[in-house]
């Protein structure tokens, strides 16, 4: 097994913030993957894929990160990857359900069904706003606002380029140390802070979030040249579950965490409804409902 210093991660904390106090994100990387590779020969394989790919987005994020952590490393992480893309736990069977469940949705209630998912990051993004570097999240309100309004009138020059420019901010997010680096985070009351990389799971909320955009924003222009939109993004759908966080910070499996168990409901509650005979009155109601949902309350 690879061991970080020559000897198995025993403090990874104090090793993480000595890794953020000297800047040193290849260090970083190493330390997640360790640990990443720990817990699958651990059989935990939820917080594997945590650690993995929190190696997996610091080390893919910087030409010179990449360089200094090495091949080696990289390519047994990739592997490992790739071996819990075959396996059935959390993080693999929730996006893969609700994908199917999609299958069997009209393209527009997939993304209304999306859309939904995403009213419930407004207040999380507010939040995580007023920390360095992610000013872009506090305007997924606005987005919200302006992919519901898409779905009944084409949105102005001006909507349209603020979607654009935030797909833009949000892609970007990600390679900044600001993201996966800095630690930054939020408190919470009677729980463990919440960290903006907590935000990685299923393959980055702020990633999810821009696929989601983007994909309203070519719907747009689709529609007004008269031709058939591209398929609906479902990847945003399971974003509000946040499993990073309570894998990070709590034992067990995630389907019994309360929060964890709270959001699967609304998440499925909402497939109901857009399966139902739903109105643009009714969605707009409940859009609004969830942009004041504090889901880390």
């Amino acid at each position: 097994m690879f061991h970080l210093f020559g000897k198995k991660t025993s403090d990874p904390e104090s090793r993480l913030a000595e890794c953020r106090k000297k800047q040193d994100w290849a260090g970083l990387a190493k330390i997640y993957y360790q640990l990443g590779v720990e817990a699958m020969e651990a059989g935990n394989l939820n917080r594997a894929q945590l650690w993995l790919t929190r190696a997996d987005t610091i080390y893919s994020s910087d030409d010179d990160i990449y360089k200094k952590v090495g091949e080696k490393l990289m390519d047994d992480c990739s592997d490992r990857i790739g071996q819990l893309e075959e396996e059935h736990f959390f993080y693999q069977d929730i996006p893969a359900k609700i994908s199917e469940m999609a299958e069997e949705l009209p393209d527009v209630r997939v993304r209304v069904w999306g859309l939904l998912s995403l009213a419930r990051l407004v207040k999380p993004g507010e939040r995580l706003a007023l920390l360095p570097g992610c000013e872009a999240l506090g305007k997924l309100g606005r987005a919200v606002d302006i992919a519901l309004k898409s779905f009944q009138e084409p949105p102005t020059e001006k909507e349209f380029n603020e979607l654009k420019n935030l797909c833009g901010e949000l892609y970007e997010l990600g390679d900044e140390p600001d993201f996966w680096g800095a630690g930054s985070e939020i408190a919470l009351q009677g729980r463990a802070p919440f960290q903006v990389f907590d935000l990685n799971g299923l393959m980055g909320a702020h990633l999810e979030i821009e696929a989601y955009l983007d994909a309203q924003l070519k719907m747009v222009c689709a529609l007004g040249q008269g031709e058939e939109a591209g398929p609906a993004e479902t990847g945003i759908i399971a974003q509000p579950l946040l499993p990073d966080y309570y894998v990070r910070t709590q034992e067990g499996s995630p389907e019994e965490n309360p929060g964890i168990k709270a959001e699967l409901e609304r998440i499925w509650s909402d497939y109901a409804f857009v399966s139902s005979d739903m109105t643009w009155e009714l969605v707009s109601r409940r859009v609004a409902e969830y942009k004041e949902l504090d889901i880390l309350a």
